[in-house]
């Protein structure tokens, strides 16, 4: 039997609706998911259950999806150095991010049977002290701990609430069209939880140019899951206002106590990621042709649209 963790009643349901889940096939696919790992020379990857559902969730329990996702989930470790190398959680860097609110993990899901809610307030960091690859860095630990143990980001998926406010120009700056694009190449090839909406808020005019760049490097399907509001009233048509922390009106705890319990949580998962550094890919001993940025990433001027599911 797996070692998984329960879903509540709800997100089985939803599991079972949405995501092809049958709970006695899911010890066969574990099995069958471990066997492949085991006979990949070019893998070492983690196997533990609770691990490997992410990934069968994420890919709607096609296993062959799971196995391809999970290989892209490590090779990106090797091509994406700026996000993956030295990672430690009591890096101070993290740390200070982590502290400046910037990234924010909702405690109260969208419903009890809906998706996790992230507030990213970029504005919020010192950009003379941090860079913006400082920070998605930081949200990398942030995201594979919800890998882990969040059950509604992994059934359900989550929205994305981006707000510009505090936004300056050494800022936007920082952002760049090739670490945009290897974003939406995680968020498409590697990460195994489902992008629902993103929704940008406090917008100033000359933003919406970079936005318009960055919706070019998406299918239409995401596209239409793009949302930029002028009012917080349209905002609420897709997340209620009692669904928002407190410094926006809500009810949803305040930022300062997501702050500190996402903290706690971060130095709590310390050893596992000391231990994360074991694991990859060795692209020498890869069957075929090894994954490089060329590979994954595309030439300039060639990269294909993205398609998220």
């Amino acid at each position: 039997m797996s070692n998984l963790r329960p879903l509540t009643p709800l997100l089985a349901l939803r599991a079972k609706e949405e995501l092809n889940e049958v709970p006695e096939r899911i010890d066969d696919d574990l099995r069958a998911f471990r066997e492949w790992i085991a006979k990949q020379p070019h893998l070492k990857s983690r196997t533990d259950d609770q691990f490997l559902i992410a990934f069968l969730r994420g890919c709607k329990h096609s296993l062959e999806k799971a196995k391809h996702k999970l290989d892209m989930f490590y090779t990106m470790r090797g091509i994406i150095p700026e996000l993956y190398s030295n990672r430690s959680v009591d890096d101070p860097k993290v740390i200070g991010i982590l502290r400046s609110g910037c990234l924010i993990r909702l405690p109260s899901p969208l419903g009890e049977d809906g998706p996790r809610i992230h507030v990213t307030r970029y504005g919020m960091y010192d950009s003379h002290k941090y860079n913006i690859t400082d920070v998605l860095k930081t949200n990398t630990f942030l995201q594979e701990i919800e890998f882990v143990e969040d059950d509604n980001a992994m059934v359900k998926g989550f929205i994305e609430i981006i707000d510009f406010k505090g936004v300056t120009g050494s800022h936007l700056l920082q952002f760049d069209m090739s670490l945009v694009r290897k974003l939406a190449a995680l968020g498409d090839k590697a990460w195994p939880y489902r992008q629902k909406g993103f929704h940008f808020v406090n917008v100033p005019s000359g933003t919406e140019t970079l936005l318009t760049l960055v919706r070019a490097l998406l299918s239409e399907k995401i596209k239409k899951r793009f949302h930029i509001h002028s009012k917080y009233e349209s905002l609420y048509e897709h997340v209620p206002e009692k669904y928002l922390p407190a410094e926006y009106g809500g009810k949803n705890g305040t930022i300062q106590d997501v702050i500190d319990t996402w903290e706690a949580k971060l130095l709590s998962y310390r050893e596992y990621f000391i231990d994360e550094a074991n694991y990859g890919t060795n692209e020498k001993l890869r069957p075929g042709k090894p994954m490089t940025s060329e590979t994954v990433f595309g030439l300039a001027g060639s990269f294909r649209k993205l398609d998220v599911d």
